[in-house]
């Protein structure tokens, strides 16, 4: 016990600002929070990007609200309304995040002192698989990707992936597009028929997922993904919860 008139302080150390990842907790839906056939690139809760090529039903995308991980009060739900008859070679369909160079030297990316990334978050699919999710340079056209395994079809699970630094090419310290998150729902050959590279390299779109998940091809099939967060270093901290007056700015 502190002696009267004595004020004692307490190593506290703080955390900080952890989180590179805007919107992770998919809190901000200024486009509203469904769509039906999305278009490729299209944006769906903020900083959220959809990519998909060659597919034979829509994309749709909506705000889950009723079942959620954690304390995170919303998750991004992705569908589509038919399956694959069979998956084509140029078949695909990942979801994305773009990042500014100025805010990424931290990273120390291009020189000796690299600094790794870990990547977490929870995620929940109608599909049980082997899943891919990749970093991409757009600065210098690198690239490199993880796999991991959903578990059990349609229960949350909580994942944690770890990239490590990459000693070749600086991202431009600037508001460019820099670095994008990329989580892969599935993928034909076009993107799986080379060998998966683990580690950072010159980008080679045919080594840049694990395999197909099947997802594209199953019936009605749906993911969702939440409390999305990318720290420096090699271990997951708990989730950087912001207000959402703090995410909207």
């Amino acid at each position: 016990p502190a002696e009267t008139g004595t004020v004692v302080t307490t190593a506290s150390p703080s955390l900080g600002r952890r989180n590179i990842a805007y919107n992770g907790a998919m809190t901000v839906w200024q486009r509203g929070t469904s769509a039906d056939t999305a278009s490729n690139a299209d944006y769906m809760c903020d900083r959220w990007q959809i990519n998909h090529g060659g597919l034979d039903g829509n994309v749709d995308w909506d705000q889950e609200t009723s079942s959620t991980p954690d304390g995170v009060g919303y998750a991004l739900k992705i569908s589509t309304d038919a399956s694959e008859t069979s998956l084509d070679a140029g078949d695909y369909l990942r979801f994305r995040q773009k990042f500014e160079g100025q805010d990424l030297q931290q990273l120390q990316k291009g020189t000796a002192g690299a600094k790794s990334l870990t990547l977490s978050f929870w995620v929940k699919s109608s599909v049980a698989s082997t899943y891919t999710v990749g970093l991409f340079d757009a600065d210098n056209t690198r690239s490199i990707s993880k796999s991991y395994v959903i578990n059990t079809a349609d229960t949350w699970e909580f994942k944690t992936v770890v990239f490590e630094g990459d000693t070749t090419g600086s991202l431009t310290n600037d508001n460019g597009d820099s670095l994008r998150v990329e989580f892969w729902i599935d993928a034909g050959s076009d993107f799986t028929s080379g060998t998966f590279n683990t580690a950072w390299q010159a980008n080679d779109n045919t080594e840049r997922v694990y395999d197909t998940t099947g997802w594209l091809e199953s019936t009605t099939p749906t993911f969702y993904i939440t409390g999305v967060q990318l720290e420096v270093g090699s271990v997951a901290s708990t989730y950087e919860h912001r207000s959402y007056g703090e995410e909207l700015a």
